[in-house]
């Protein structure tokens, strides 16, 4: 049995704004490609544009939305037609006319092939992702007039031509984007092959559509998309060109095999491998390249920062406060190359705006607090990933943003005027100021990682006091982190299971613990280990409700919580992704054992409502895989993983076996007993 047979890419497709499963999308992609295809069963609403129990379907999208709170750009709507051609809504919002009914039960879902059945025009479309495209076959069996029609799925400047000598649709798609990005359009060539038979075209400007009339049963199409040009559109669709779409899907399926088999592993049931083998295709969608080859097979790229092409590589969808914790850790083990590459495309942003990125999608759009990129970055240095004249620049950047404020919101550290002046960014001057505060003393705890690698001991010294800033928002008399403002006094009306106001996306249950860079001067500030201990069994023991606080409405992590019985580890959010694996880094791995094999089994499973919560690029899913190993990179900066107890059978990482006296040789990093 393949490893692709045991992946559902439907997982953690049930959701809903209110209460989220994963909050993601069934994508076909290859990984880390520069687009993907997926169904849309209802785009009335919006970014939750498909979930797995509609029966209708709208069309098959060529995507670039990484998670439903990013939204898309430069995407395209595929709809087989009959009869009369159906066109886009009069907002242009959605295809109002021309959706099918379909059976959710018969289509079929993988990485590397998708294949959906249109019963209102009684055809079959096929698709299989490439590196910057794809490919799509459709057999209709209905006789008549068939069309092919392609439709803005998302509101944009949208333009086609045709050639009919050479049997190829242009066209472009305009933003807006997500981040704000200069410019930006997706230039897209449709190449249909010498066996398919066209008719007429029928282009409408009003609505933005373009109906192509299918003569014969079968119609083969090759899909290329450039962020440069049409030229090098024509490029990409060359690279990716292959002798049949069979011959695609078979390089698509070889392609995800190589990628899945980077971790084997034995399980008592089936079910599990099924979680562990979806999870490990999660984990290799994103960051999506941003980048292309031109003639002589160099990267080139076009940048959202002034729309100007420009010589090397980029990478986009990545929100660093998600992917810091999980996703790169497990990239320095199972995926060296690419986190260096991924290291590369994200300095060159810096190259060229000036700041380094928090939260790219396209452009940046700072959709997250604090610059986490700070945990990427001095991850990959401790491990040898990032070096020489990446390394200097990457401490460049993120000497500016520990130091300088930055005259844009979105970008470097917000408040760090503040935390230099005060040691901490008080309540008063901004929210979320504990998240700021303790993101930014960690990230202080990078850079002086960072200078000890570039010998620089004043720089270090500096930083390492730094490192100690979350001391100044202990409160003694609660036990929790809390809001300090300018005065020093600190915040009034504390309630340690309200949300918002000085933490993100949390409470100051959650929100307390975020210091993973200093877990025994932390220890210290309860009084000591066995007083952190108590109070993680306080945690744990604590019923999972919540005060709405600043948001003031219940939002989907809250909600998420509450559903399960946790205590206050809201596992469902990245904040709390640690906390169980704090009792192992305090002695006691039976505790971190109990509650990670708790939540394992009770709350991932393979179905489409088999996370506990958003799947933010790969990270929740990274975190099953690191628990179901027996593993964890409780602080990323620090070349070390916490050992605790597998989940799984065996395992196999990268051909050898894991926990064995061998590790050392392809985990070159400490690992806690």
């Amino acid at each position: 049995m393949s490893l692709l047979d045991y992946v559902n890419i439907k997982q953690g497709t049930r959701s809903t704004m209110r209460f989220s499963a994963g909050n993601i999308l069934p994508l076909t992609q290859l990984p880390f490609a520069m687009a993907a295809f997926t169904p849309q069963t209802d785009s009335t609403r919006g970014t939750w544009f498909y979930h797995p129990d509609d029966r209708s379907l709208e069309g098959i999208r060529l995507t670039h939305q990484a998670g439903v709170w990013l939204g898309d750009f430069g995407a395209l709507l595929f709809v087989p037609q009959a009869g009369t051609p159906g066109n886009m809504g009069e907002m242009g919002e959605t295809p109002a006319a021309a959706w099918s009914s379909y059976r959710p039960q018969d289509a079929v879902t993988a990485p590397h092939y998708a294949k959906f059945t249109f019963q209102r025009a009684r055809a079959d479309f096929e698709t299989v992702p490439a590196e910057r495209g794809g490919f799509i076959r459709v057999t209709y069996d209905g006789a008549g007039q068939n069309w092919l029609s392609v439709l803005p799925p998302i509101k944009g400047d949208y333009t086609y031509s045709y050639d009919s000598d050479s049997k190829r649709l242009y066209g472009t798609a305009g933003g807006p984007t997500v981040g704000n990005s200069c410019n930006f359009t997706m230039h897209f060539v449709i190449s249909f092959d010498n066996e398919t038979k066209l008719g007429d075209v029928l282009i409408s400007d009003e609505h933005q559509n373009t109906h192509i009339q299918i003569i014969s049963k079968t119609v083969t199409a090759q899909i290329a998309v450039s962020y440069i040009s049409r030229e090098q559109a024509l490029l990409n669709l060359g690279q990716d060109r292959q002798e049949s779409f069979d011959k695609a899907k078979e390089f698509a399926s070889k392609k995800w095999e190589g990628y899945l088999s980077r971790i084997e592993i034995e399980t008592e049931t089936e079910a599990q491998k099924r979680t562990f083998y979806t999870c490990m295709y999660r984990v290799f969608l994103f960051p999506s390249k941003c980048y292309e080859l031109d003639k002589e097979g160099n990267p080139v790229h076009y940048s959202p920062i002034d729309g100007v092409t420009r010589e090397g590589k980029l990478y986009t969808n990545n929100v660093f406060w998600d992917t810091y914790r999980t996703l790169y850790p497990l990239y320095s083990i199972i995926a060296k190359e690419e986190y260096a590459e991924c290291a590369e495309g994200f300095i060159q942003l810096y190259r060229e705006n000036g700041w380094l990125p928090r939260a790219p999608v396209m452009g940046e759009t700072g959709c997250m607090p604090s610059t986490l990129i700070d945990g990427f970055l001095a991850d990959g240095a401790v491990k040898g990933l990032i070096r020489g004249e990446l390394l200097e620049t990457a401490f460049e950047g993120m000497l500016k943003h520990a130091t300088t404020e930055s005259p844009r919101k979105s970008s470097g550290r917000n408040g760090v005027t503040e935390y230099q002046k005060y040691g901490y960014v008080p309540c008063d001057v901004l929210d979320q100021s504990v998240n700021l505060t303790l993101d930014a003393a960690y990230g202080d705890f990078c850079i002086a990682e960072m200078a000890k690698l570039l010998n620089k001991p004043d720089i270090e010294r500096e930083f390492r006091k730094r490192a100690l800033n979350y001391c100044h928002l202990f409160d003694k008399e609660t036990g929790f982190m809390r809001g300090r403002d300018t005065k020093g006094k600190m915040r009034e009306n504390f309630n340690p299971i309200e949300w918002g106001g000085d933490n993100c996306e949390s409470s100051a249950w959650q929100g307390t613990f975020n210091v993973p860079h200093d877990i025994d001067g932390l220890a210290e500030l309860f009084g000591g280990r066995e007083a952190m201990l108590k109070k993680l069994d306080a945690l744990f023991a604590e019923p999972p409700h919540y005060a709405v606080g600043s948001y003031g409405h219940t939002i989907h992590e809250m909600s998420e919580m509450a559903a399960v019985d946790f205590g206050q580890c809201a596992i469902s959010n990245q904040p709390s992704f640690h906390i169980p694996f704090l009792y192992a880094a305090l002695g006691r791995h039976d505790k971190t054992d109990h509650w990670v094999g708790r939540i394992c089994r009770e709350l991932f499973s393979a179905e489409a409502d088999g996370y506990p919560g958003d799947e933010d690029s790969g990270t929740m899913a990274a975190w099953y895989i690191f628990s179901s190993l027996g593993l964890y990179p409780i602080c990323p900066g620090k070349p070390e993983f916490i050992k605790t107890k597998m989940q799984v059978t065996s395992a196999k990482i990268l051909g050898k076996d894991w926990d064995s006296a061998e590790y050392e040789k392809y985990i070159p990093y400490s690992i806690f007993k």
